[in-house]
């Protein structure tokens, strides 16, 4: 049995509503939906009285309410159980970042981690955020900075930080490289190196939604996959590439870094940076992480 089934089961109970018990669960309501009638499909039987006005439990339902509590409570102690025996005997916090964070966050953040808890001992995973979400999923990591995905696991929390800088990175002997801030449509007619999409969907989207809202179409000159890569195939003379402002603390010769004014509205968020964990999940050392995160959250952001 699914125990996120029961959990789901119990949302719809507890609010009498699939939107609002979608929204607690942080799913969409078509999903929730899918699982209670899973849920229904297993048991061959109805739980819920659904109207176009109301929802209600049904007898079957009623029935079920507190073993269905007193599984999932049982499901949680024995889940911290398993986390709290690996914790004695790795007594490692395992932090994943992705590239910009791993390059800019990371190192203020553990300067800082270090001078309040020095007992603290961190490993440091840097991937993709489609790597990072399976490895909190499956306990190898404890905590993770990352892109939140537009379809978000329910098991997993993610807790929004700030939006990162854009930046251009171009040649230094570039004709913009003397502009002190660029738009989208000086970029126009450049080419351009972008991630894949498959591995890195906030970055390419991001480039692509850019030259879309301008009404402009990104001239796409290379694909590349890591960030290093971009940068040195900027350095070549290859095409100009958008990246957060983290990245520029990769050095490079002949690569200079330029801030894009991004246009009012929605397409900032593809740059967006949030802590993510297994939701319901109890850890020490990941709070005190995240208290030295939120004291020092508007220094961290101010350079990101």
């Amino acid at each position: 049995m699914d125990i996120q089934q029961i959990r789901c089961f119990l949302a719809v109970a507890g609010e009498l509503h699939f939107g609002r018990a979608a929204q607690a669960m942080d799913m969409l309501p078509a999903s929730l939906s899918r699982q209670i009638r899973l849920l229904e499909d297993r048991f061959e039987t109805r739980l819920f009285l659904r109207t176009t006005r109301n929802v209600a439990l049904t007898e079957a339902g009623m029935t079920i309410l507190d073993d269905a509590r007193a599984l999932v409570a049982q499901a949680d102690r024995f889940e911290q159980r398993i986390r709290s025996v690996r914790r004695r005997e790795t007594a490692v916090l395992k932090v994943g970042a992705i590239d910009s964070a791993a390059a800019g966050l990371m190192p203020q953040l553990l300067q800082l981690l270090r001078a309040r808890r020095p007992d603290i001992e961190i490993q440091l995973v840097e991937q993709k955020t489609i790597h990072l979400l399976p490895r909190i999923l499956s306990g190898s990591l404890d905590i993770a900075f990352c892109r939140p995905p537009d379809i978000r696991d329910p098991k997993i929390h993610f807790q929004t930080l700030f939006f990162e800088t854009a930046m251009v990175a171009l040649p230094v002997g570039h004709a913009l490289a003397g502009y002190s801030e660029l738009t989208v449509n000086d970029l126009a007619d450049a080419p351009l190196i972008v991630p894949d999409r498959r591995s890195r969907p906030h970055s390419h989207d991001l480039t692509i939604k850019l030259f879309t809202d301008a009404g402009l179409t990104a001239r796409i000159a290379q694909i590349a996959e890591e960030k290093h890569t971009i940068v040195n195939l900027v350095a070549t003379g290859t095409g100009l590439a958008i990246v957060p402002r983290w990245a520029s603390r990769i050095a490079v010769a002949g690569v200079m870094f330029v801030p894009l004014v991004l246009p009012e509205g929605t397409t900032r968020g593809k740059l967006i940076l949030a802590a993510a964990w297994a939701r319901g999940t109890r850890d020490d050392q990941r709070d005190a992480l995240l208290a030295v995160l939120d004291e020092n959250l508007q220094v961290i952001e101010d350079s990101a």
